[in-house]
Order: C-alpha cells, then sequence, then structure tokens
C-alpha cells in the first residue's frame, strides 16, 4: 500500500527520479545473499525507502508471532545493513507506532520507543520493527550515514489489504459494512466495545512526505513520528464508514474479543514544523478506500 503510493508520487512529472521498485519474487529481502547481489548487479543507488514487511491486523499478529517475528526481523536486518555495506548513503526505513509501548502517556513522543512493555497481541511486529529503527541509528552514528526512520501512525488507503485474515480496522471494516448491505444485515459486528482510540493517516500523505523530504534525510531527526494530528474511537470509524458506504443497520459488540491498545495517539509536532501537514479528510480518505475497495471486490 504505502510502498506503491511512494513509488507512483516519485514517478510522477514533479520529480527527476528513477525509481526501482522490486517485488517479492524478484528480491527475497529475507536472504542476505539475494540482497548483496541485487546491489552489486544494480549498481549504485543513492537512497533506499524500506517499507517492505509482513504486516496484518490483530488476528493476524495472534495467529502467526513467529513469522510475523522472524520475517520482520530477517528483511529490517538484511536490507539495511548490506545497503551501508554498500556504501548507500541515505535510507528511509518506515518504522510503526506498534513500537510504543502499551497504554502509555498520551500523546506518545519519539523518545517513548522502549519506554515500557508493549503491547502483546502484536509484541513480535513491534519488537521487528524496533530492531531495525536501533539497527540504523547505529549506522548512522557509527558510519557516518544517512539512515533515518520515520514512525507513522495507522495508515489506510487506497492499495489497503481487504482480505478478511490480514486487513486492519480500517480495511476490515469497509469490507464487512460494504458485505452487511449485499447480504442485506440489519446489524454489523464490532470488537471490543468501540472506545478504543486510533489515529489513521491516509497513505497518499505519508508518500507526498516521503517525496517532499526524501533529499533531506541529513536534517531529520533518528526517528521521527508522522500522524494525522488527532484520534477517533473505533466506533466513530465505522459510524463514517457506515456513511460513506451507505449502511442502514446498527452496530454489535464482541465484548471478549482482542482489542489492542485503548488509544496510540502520536505527537507529530516536529514534522509539523518542518512545513508539512495532511491534507486529505477522513470523509475523503474513505470515500476514495471504499470506491478502490468495490474495485478490488470486482476482481477478487
Amino acid at each position: 500500500m504505502l510502498g506503491g503510493e511512494i513509488y507512483k508520487n516519485l514517478s510522477s512529472h514533479h520529480y527527476d527520479y528513477d525509481v526501482i521498485a522490486p517485488r517479492r519474487n524478484e528480491l527475497d529481502l529475507c536472504s542476505q545473499r539475494s540482497v548483496q547481489e541485487f546491489f552489486q548487479n544494480q549498481g549504485k543507488f543513492d537512497t533506499i525507502i524500506h517499507c517492505a514487511a509482513k504486516v496484518g491486523g490483530i488476528a493476524a499478529n495472534i495467529a502467526d508471532p513467529v513469522g510475523f517475528l522472524y520475517e520482520n526481523t530477517m528483511l529490517n536486518s538484511c536490507l539495511p545493513m548490506e545497503a551501508a555495506k554498500a556504501g548507500i548513503p541515505n535510507f528511509l526505513f518506515i518504522g510503526s507506532s506498534c513500537m510504543y509501548p502499551k497504554d502509555y502517556r498520551q500523546p506518545l513522543v519519539e523518545e517513548d520507543v522502549l519506554a515500557s512493555y508493549l503491547e502483546p497481541t502484536n509484541e513480535g511486529y513491534a519488537l521487528a520493527k524496533i530492531s531495525g529503527t536501533k539497527l540504523c541509528t547505529y549506522i548512522t552514528e557509527q558510519m557516518g550515514l544517512n539512515y533515518k526512520t520515520v514512525i507513522p501512525c495507522n495508515l489506510y488507503g487506497p492499495g489497503d489489504d481487504f482480505s478478511p485474515n490480514h486487513s486492519h480496522l480500517i480495511a476490515a471494516a469497509v469490507r464487512k459494512t460494504h458485505l452487511a448491505i449485499c447480504n442485506d444485515d440489519s446489524s454489523l459486528e464490532i470488537w471490543g466495545d468501540g472506545s478504543a482510540r486510533r489515529e489513521f493517516l491516509f497513505t497518499p500523505d505519508l508518500a507526498n512526505f516521503v517525496s517532499q523530504h526524501i533529499n533531506q534525510l541529513d536534517q531529520l531527526p533518528n526517528l521521527l513520528n508522522i500522524g494525522y494530528g488527532e484520534d477517533h474511537s473505533v466506533l466513530a470509524y465505522y459510524e463514517a464508514i457506515r456513511d460513506v458506504v451507505g449502511f442502514q443497520g446498527d452496530f454489535t459488540f464482541k465484548l471478549d474479543a482482542p482489542v489492542g491498545m485503548k488509544q496510540k495517539l502520536m505527537d507529530s509536532s516536529k514534522a509539523f514544523k518542518l512545513g508539512w501537514k495532511p491534507t486529505t479528510s477522513l470523509r475523503e480518505g474513505l470515500s476514495k478506500t471504499y470506491e478502490a475497495f468495490k474495485k478490488y471486490e470486482a476482481t477478487d
């Protein structure tokens, strides 16, 4: 989702970049030899933007903690390390708000990483992201390269994973709401009581930040939050999606279902001071996401 948006943005007429974006079947990021040979065969790069990850919602993380820890640890180690060995000067690592402690102070600032215990439902994924972030910081400090990390809040938008076993909150809610209409259901189930709060950023807005600052990595701090600046309850997101999709039913609540952290709002003031702000409203972003889902559903 994010990689596709960044590729589209950097490849547009606004920028004069030669962008290479190998897919999974072209480059195994979990293989040190594969990454090493790729850099040897492709020539010199100015910058690497590392968006790749094994991702999924709460259910997927709970079902496969081994895979989420192992695969993400491998690709978050092989790529920055081999890039540094190849002398590539600039590297942007995409972190995750899952790196922050469970139910910690709000809003979360960059210094809060490793300040307390992680949320258990996605601990494996978070540990791998923290490890990758630390490796980038160490490379910056020890080798004098610009290996920086941006920590986005939750993302949504076109290109999201709408599959029922791997989707995150907004993608899952869009799919469930659409299917409720198709099935003529009178109600829709929400995990938890709907009070947990989440911050979501429309993916093209993050891609705009990356495009605007990719040539200024040396001016960025080692860690930088990139968020929307406000959060909403899970119920509020479902209500907004209900309005966009046109569902007329009510909600029921599965109170024994896992819901993750109670709140996860980030302090993105450092990014805002750089002159960047998200420009897509929640309503506009949800409408574009729903249009993308309908195209996905038509070809699924």
